[in-house]
């Protein structure tokens, strides 16, 4: 059959029964995976394919709603990639201190604990704040959506979409890699990565921390560099595991060199990083995108990643940024 549905998205699947059913047609929701025969992906993982010569209609519809059990299991696997130097659980909430470098890496995050919605509560947010004072740190909260609400009075910043992609919808490049990825970063590559792929033309921007940088917990950290002698475009992967099973490889630091933009080189570079979290047994990749970076957004939905959820960061009044 033919049809100009892509595959990730999200269809209704109208089919014709065998007889001796009460009704002669039936219909299934879920994410379409195949075309060759037509396949669908139900809420449940189920797969049901379908003959071609019983398929009535095929219709794309809205995504999916996204469960909040699955914004934590996300934000449990994208923080267990970006750990800091140190981190603590406090009533579920995640607390990580990484001597300042990123906001990822220095804010506390909800997740819960054993399934259970982290306490947000005067008591709980006296022990993160002595936490993070114990760290010369400020008192800084990352809120994904639906997980915790913004404490009243408090500012925020930074609203970030994540967008999430089912591997097996991507087709993955073939054959030998022109990218390489090491479990450390070289000077190469941390040096494409201070300046976000800018000329460098501010000696005040903090040299990159290899301590954040190659933290991962229970998990594995790839960095993938392309060109050489010296990098044209670089990105960092973290492949964890989520508490529902679901193992993600998180795509993060992506940069190309300002001379080579708008060659493909992301694209390229971040097929190559989704291959190798699917060689380390992840079967979803994310990005976390702030949603200004209109470029990044449109980089991302072009390789197939859908939206997922927000978060975005919040500190008390009393704090500086």
């Amino acid at each position: 059959m033919t049809t100009d549905i892509p595959l990730g998205r999200r269809v209704v699947l109208r089919y014709q029964l065998p007889q001796g059913y009460p009704q002669p047609f039936t219909d299934v929701i879920g994410e379409l995976v195949s075309l060759d025969p037509p396949t669908v992906r139900t809420a449940d993982g189920e797969l049901v394919a379908v003959a071609p010569d019983r398929v009535v209609a095929l219709k794309a519809i809205g995504p999916r709603p996204i469960r909040t059990r699955e914004i934590r299991s996300l934000e449990t696997a994208a923080a267990a990639a970006w750990p800091g130097r140190t981190h603590l659980w406090i009533d579920g909430w995640l607390a990580r201190a990484g001597d300042g470098y990123t906001s990822r890496a220095n804010s506390a995050v909800p997740l819960g604990e054993s399934g259970a919605p982290a306490v947000l509560s005067i008591e709980t947010m006296r022990r993160i704040a002595d936490w993070y004072t114990e760290h010369g740190l400020p008192l800084l909260l990352q809120l994904p959506d639906r997980l915790a609400p913004v404490p009243p009075g408090w500012s925020t910043w930074n609203e970030t979409t994540v967008l999430g992609l089912d591997i097996a919808n991507l087709v993955l490049p073939q054959g030998p890699s022109m990218v390489r990825i090491a479990g450390e970063p070289d000077q190469g590559w941390l040096a494409v990565h201070r300046y976000r792929g800018e000329i460098p033309v501010d000696a005040g921007v903090r040299e990159p921390d290899r301590a954040v940088l190659t933290s991962v917990l229970d998990g594995t950290v790839g960095f993938a560099s392309l060109g050489m002698p010296e990098p044209l475009a670089i990105g960092r992967g973290a492949v964890t595991t989520a508490p529902d099973g679901r193992r993600w490889v998180g795509l993060t630091c992506v940069a190309v060199a300002t001379a080579h933009r708008r060659n493909g080189l992301a694209a390229l570079l971040c097929a190559e990083l989704i291959r190798w979290g699917a060689e380390q047994g992840a079967t979803h990749a994310y990005v976390q995108v702030e949603v200004g970076n209109a470029a990044g957004l449109a980089l991302y939905r072009e390789l197939g990643f859908l939206e997922h959820h927000s978060y975005r960061y919040a500190a008390p009044p009393s704090s500086v940024r």
